[in-house]
């Protein structure tokens, strides 16, 4: 078999075959036997029926095209074993020649990996930035604890302010009318917050328990109900209830309550305590984002189509996941954005082939510095997965298929990656803080958060897997 390959542009690689009509003539004896058997041929058993009879059942060339398409598939995935090809969709055949008695020639064009070349990534200028600690932060946490633990207390001998709990009840019209879903008996509200209608509870300030406000308002142009945009309506609302929020005193019982400590000054000595591991933590996420930053700003790389479509999918799912946890309709979405999936799509695009040329870029770099992950970790992780997502099957399936075990791989080994280059620049800068490496916490899991999911939703073939994604059959032959 002889092959000549020629680099195409965007990754693109086109493969010549020449094969020798005797793998031909072979070709085509085993497609007789292997279509005499799958045929119904009259008077011939199954397997017994020679060439001129299925070529009067199947067609005078079928034999020949069924050998052909075999061949084809047979060379190609010989041709692409012998040369470490990772294929990264189904490749586009052409048969140029394909007579009995002659060499079969074909070319067939593939999308592989694209070349990725390295710039500096190791000896960059900037250095790691820890926000200092101050007792201004500590007192903003200390606030906040105490703020879970307030309690709210009847406001009876004063009118309504900004901040309290209010119940009201209301009734709205309009032009006289009472209108749906303008009257309520027991209507919560907090003042201030405007959640109801934009200026509303405005007319409430000054109001005590018990009083009546009547007002006219009109409601926003982007109103949830569209037959009230832009609307005016009348409101009668009475204070039923008033309450405002009354925080525990910053003292020595309060340490006490909140956990072990025993008084004030050792409760503030363990939030500082963590806020500072806090900044060591987030010094480190920021170092490293910008380690990534500064190694793919310096090399070169050419992200296919395919791979920038994939990403482009899975920024799609991501969004889809975000409006359904916030109760919003992707058509609802679309809708008010006033903008189609197209539309949305072509401005992911120039974002996904930045996350693409990273990820190609990370992979890169963990080959150089040779990351390995232990095939442990990977079940650990498909373990996690089947728990995770244990009402989720299509997602189980992914995360325990090749696809999805390479993804688990490969998200492992770009960290890790990014890991040792944080770890080897500060064994070189004794003098720098020491930042908790991300093994000392819970490592990120690859099966976890939004990214994983809408992979696993699309099934995608990871960009660094190290391994090819499932043999996809030649298409056009």
């Amino acid at each position: 078999m002889q092959t000549t390959n020629t680099p195409l542009p965007k990754s693109r690689l086109q493969l010549e075959f020449e094969l020798p009509p005797e793998r031909l003539s072979r070709a085509i004896d085993q497609a007789v036997g292997r279509l005499s058997r799958q045929t119904r041929v009259p008077g011939f058993r199954p397997g017994k029926a020679p060439r001129v009879m299925l070529e009067r059942v199947l067609g005078p060339t079928a034999i020949l095209d069924d050998a052909i398409d075999q061949l084809v598939e047979d060379a190609y995935r010989e041709a692409i074993r012998e040369q470490d090809l990772v294929p990264l969709a189904s490749p586009e055949v052409e048969v140029t020649q394909g007579e009995e008695g002659k060499p079969l020639i074909f070319k067939v064009v593939l999308q592989v990996r694209p070349e990725v070349t390295l710039g500096d990534y190791e000896h960059f200028g900037f250095v790691p930035e820890i926000k200092p600690v101050d007792e201004t932060m500590v007192e903003q946490v200390l606030d906040e604890l105490r703020d879970d633990q307030a309690t709210l207390e009847p406001a009876a001998d004063r009118g309504a302010e900004k901040g309290d709990y209010a119940v009201v009840s209301l009734a709205g019209t309009r032009n006289g009318v009472p209108f749906e879903g303008g009257s309520s008996e027991r209507m919560p509200l907090i003042l201030g917050q405007d959640r109801l209608i934009p200026g509303f509870e405005d007319h409430l300030i000054g109001a005590a328990v018990g009083s009546e406000r009547e007002f006219d308002i009109v409601f926003p142009d982007d109103y949830q109900d569209e037959s009230l945009r832009g609307q005016e309506a009348h409101f009668a609302v009475t204070i039923k209830d008033l309450r405002h929020k009354v925080l525990p005193e910053a003292d020595d019982a309060f340490a006490q309550s909140v956990g072990k400590f025993d008084d004030m000054a050792t409760l503030k000595a363990e939030l500082r305590r963590r806020l500072e591991a806090n900044a060591l933590d987030h010094a480190r996420h920021a170092f490293a984002d910008k380690i990534i930053e500064y190694a793919t700003a310096n090399a070169t790389a050419d992200p296919p189509d395919v791979l920038i479509d994939q990403e482009i999918d899975v920024m799609h799912d991501e969004l889809r996941s975000a409006l359904a946890r916030q109760g919003i309709a992707e058509e609802a979405y679309l809708k008010v954005v006033e903008k189609t999936a197209e539309e949305i799509h072509a401005e992911f695009r120039p974002q996904a082939e930045k996350r693409v040329k990273t990820l190609l870029v990370l992979t890169q770099i963990a080959n150089i510095k040779g990351v390995e992950v232990p095939e442990k970790d990977i079940q650990d992780e498909v373990e996690r997965a089947r728990s995770r997502y244990s009402s989720s099957p299509d997602l189980i399936r992914y995360f325990e298929s090749e696809r999805g075990r390479n993804f688990i791989r490969s998200t492992f080994r770009r960290s890790r990656a990014v890991e040792m280059l944080v770890d080897e620049w500060l064994a070189a800068h004794p003098e720098s803080p020491r930042l908790p490496h991300v093994d000392e916490a819970e490592e990120s899991s690859p099966v976890a958060g939004p990214s994983a999911e809408a992979a696993a939703s699309i099934g995608v073939n990871d960009q660094g897997s190290l391994t090819p994604p499932e043999a996809a059959a030649p298409t056009g032959a």
